[in-house]
């Protein structure tokens, strides 16, 4: 599992997915959460502007990251 420091308190759930360039877009961001491709903390989340927190853990396509 890797880690990915965030600047201020909360990420978006598809900004996420950009920056660690699991998707190249927002709109492919947002279509694979739509299709519950997504985890966050072991549960499908289908939320695209879901708000994580530091400790929360996303999963996606085989990747894990924990957000500090």
């Amino acid at each position: 599992m890797i880690t990915f420091k965030i600047k201020d308190d909360i990420i978006l759930l598809n900004q996420l997915l950009k920056v660690m360039g699991w998707c190249e877009n927002g709109a492919q961001a947002n279509a694979v959460i739509e299709e519950g491709k997504v985890k966050v903390n072991g549960n499908v989340e289908l939320r695209k502007r879901n708000k994580l927190i530091r400790g929360s853990i996303v999963e996606f396509d085989g990747e894990k990251v924990e957000l500090e």
